[in-house]
């Protein structure tokens, strides 16, 4: 027969252990996450870290001569994807204002691109 286990909370197990005597081993402030499989762990660890895929930012540096045109890639680098953002560098301020002034295309390209169909804003900066 199967032994049966059940699930206290830390505060009635802690209850429990001063009420029998027995000092509690487990730290006070740890927190119980459940067990998970290796191979699972690993494939958590792969899409946060982004191991062994492209990330959205590497997309966008592929394509970005064809997003906003040979002359303004020439003076302007994508640097990162952050949730909803891109950020991009721009190193002439004419070439700044043109991508500010074409963002709603260049944001339209952009979301064509996979992994970058939730990128809604476009951040420039000098550099």
């Amino acid at each position: 027969m199967a032994k049966e286990t059940r699930n206290f909370s830390k505060r009635t197990e802690r209850l429990i252990a001063q009420f029998r005597g027995v000092p509690s081993l487990e730290p006070a402030k740890m927190q119980r996450r459940p067990t998970l499989e290796i191979s699972e762990l690993m494939e958590n660890l792969r899409v946060e870290h982004r191991i062994g895929r492209l990330a959205p930012e590497d997309a966008v540096r592929e394509a970005w001569a064809t997003i906003v045109g040979p002359a303004n890639a020439s003076y302007s680098y994508p640097q990162r994807v952050e949730g909803r953002k891109l950020t991009v560098a721009a190193t002439h301020s004419v070439v700044r204002n043109e991508i500010f002034l074409h963002r709603h295309e260049v944001l339209e390209r952009v979301r064509k691109l996979p992994g970058c169909e939730g990128v809604t804003e476009l951040h420039l900066k000098a550099g």
